[in-house]
C-alpha cells in the first residue's frame, strides 16, 4: 500500500528537516522527486543522495513565497517525469516571535506569506497537473500551535499555520469528488534547524520534551513516514484531515 512506483512528488521545505527526510522516504519507495527550497547547494546533495540509491530526482532552488516557484515546481515535475500525483508543501518558518503588540505588520504579513500564501500558491499550481492525473494527493505541513495548544509569543505562527486547516478543508471538499485528497499534517516536537530555534538549550529541550506524552520529540525520519501514509494509497479514503503526528503533546499538560 505504500509503494509509490510510477508516482511523481514535489516536496518543498526540502532542503533540511521533515522536508529532506520526506524526500529521501518517497523517492525509496519508487516516486520520483522534485525537491525545492532557497538552499541550492543542499538541493543539489539531496538529488545526488537519492540518485545515488537508485532514485529520480531533480531540484529547483527558490522562494516559496513567490507564485513562480510554484508554477517551477510544477513545470519541472512535467518536463523531468511527465506529471504530478502527490505535493508535500512543508516549506515554513516560525516567523515573527513576540508578544503581539511588539509583531509589526511586515512581521504578521512576512508570516503569513512563508506559511500560507506559500500553500496556497503551490495547491493552485498542483490541482491542474493532478486533475490530469485523475487523481492526486496534496499535503500541507501545519502544527499542533494553535490548534490543540497555544504558546505565547507565537501568535503570527499559529494562525497562519490555523489558515493551512482551513485551506486543507475547502479545498478537500473542492475537489474530492475529482479523487484529489487533501490533508493537513501537524508535527510535534521535531529535532529540526527550526525545531531548534525553540529548543535552543538542554533546559529547553528538556522542557519541550517532557510537554509530550512521549517524554521526547520526534526525529524528521519518524514524520517522513506520515507523509508517506498521507501520500499513498494507505490513506485513501482520508482527506480534510488535520492529522496530528505529535508525540501526545495535545493531551498532557505537564
Amino acid at each position: 500500500m505504500n509503494s509509490l512506483i510510477n508516482k511523481v512528488a514535489i516536496v518543498t521545505g526540502a532542503s533540511s528537516g521533515i522536508g529532506r527526510a520526506s524526500a529521501l522516504l518517497l523517492a525509496s519507495k519508487g516516486a520520483s522527486v522534485v525537491v525545492g527550497a532557497r538552499r541550492e547547494l543542499e538541493l543539489q546533495q539531496l538529488v545526488q543522495e537519492i540518485e545515488q540509491k537508485g532514485g529520480r530526482a531533480a531540484w529547483v532552488a527558490g522562494d516559496a513565497t513567490h507564485e513562480s516557484f510554484a508554477q517551477t515546481m510544477v513545470d519541472t515535475a512535467l518536463r523531468h517525469f511527465g506529471g504530478l500525483d502527490i505535493a508535500f508543501n512543508n516549506a515554513g518558518s516560525l516567523g515573527a516571535m513576540g508578544s503581539t503588540p511588539e509583531i509589526t505588520a511586515s512581521g504578521w504579513h512576512d508570516t503569513l506569506d512563508v506559511n500560507l500564501s506559500s500553500a496556497f500558491y503551490a495547491a493552485k499550481h498542483q490541482i491542474p497537473a493532478m486533475l490530469k492525473r485523475g487523481a492526486g494527493s496534496i499535503i500541507f505541513t501545519s502544527t499542533f500551535v494553535g490548534y490543540t495548544v497555544g504558546f505565547s509569543g507565537l501568535a503570527a505562527y499559529a494562525a497562519s499555520k490555523a489558515g493551512l486547516i482551513g485551506l486543507t478543508q475547502a479545498l478537500a471538499v473542492e475537489y474530492g469528488a475529482q479523487a484529489i485528497r487533501v490533508n493537513a499534517l501537524l508535527p510535534g516536537g521535531t529535532d529540526t534547524p527550526m525545531g531548534q530555534q525553540i529548543a535552543n538549550s538542554p533546559e529547553a529541550l528538556a522542557h519541550i520534551s517532557n510537554l509530550h506524552a512521549l517524554k521526547r520529540i520526534a526525529t524528521p525520519e519518524e514524520i517522513a513516514l506520515s507523509v508517506l501514509y498521507l501520500a499513498s494509497d494507505a490513506s485513501s479514503f482520508m482527506t480534510g484531515n488535520a492529522l496530528l503526528v505529535d508525540g501526545g503533546i495535545s493531551i498532557l499538560r505537564a
